[in-house]
């Protein structure tokens, strides 16, 4: 499925050509300060997306801007409940592209409650999900893990 605002931010299914670009954009250290990650290893990010793009409970999906893979925006269950990620490359963030690639999102997934983990210093994603209709349920300090650093994180549901 294919979903669009606007004339040039649109919406579709991640695919096996994305995943060398999303790769790429995964390693940028500036991106991975502003979320607290950590990169992935080719070997591991390959098999998270071989697994993502098999499971038909989640969500995948690639934010074009016109033609150009910007990001991904993601739709995935977690300790039982309903999360949403997105990944925007450097070179587009601060154009409003999360935003609406989430809203569009958001309107394919029927599902409520949707919850958001952002590492709290993140100010400019709690901006895109309360743009989104997200609203701040806790602040907790989540451990360190192989995927994130520890870091104080601001917990969002999106209950309509």
């Amino acid at each position: 499925m294919d979903s669009a605002i606007g004339n040039s931010v649109r919406i579709r299914d991640v695919v096996q050509d994305d995943l060398p670009h999303m790769y790429q954009m995964q390693l940028d250290p500036e991106s991975n300060r502003l979320a607290a990650t950590i990169p992935l290893s080719a070997e591991a990010f390959d098999s998270r997306w071989a697994d993502n793009l098999r499971n038909p409970s989640i969500t995948a999906k690639a934010i074009l801007l016109d033609s150009v893979l910007a990001g991904n925006v993601v739709c995935f269950q977690r300790d039982g409940q309903t999360n949403v990620g997105y990944w925007i490359g450097r070179e587009h963030r601060g154009k409003g592209i999360a935003t609406q690639a989430l809203r569009l999102l958001v309107l394919e997934v029927a599902i409520r409650p949707l919850y958001a983990y952002v590492a709290t210093s993140n100010s400019a994603s709690l901006r895109v999900l309360q743009k989104c209709g997200f609203v701040i349920e806790r602040v907790q300090l989540s451990p360190g893990t192989d995927r994130y650093l520890e870091c104080e994180e601001t917990v969002l549901v999106l209950l309509e």
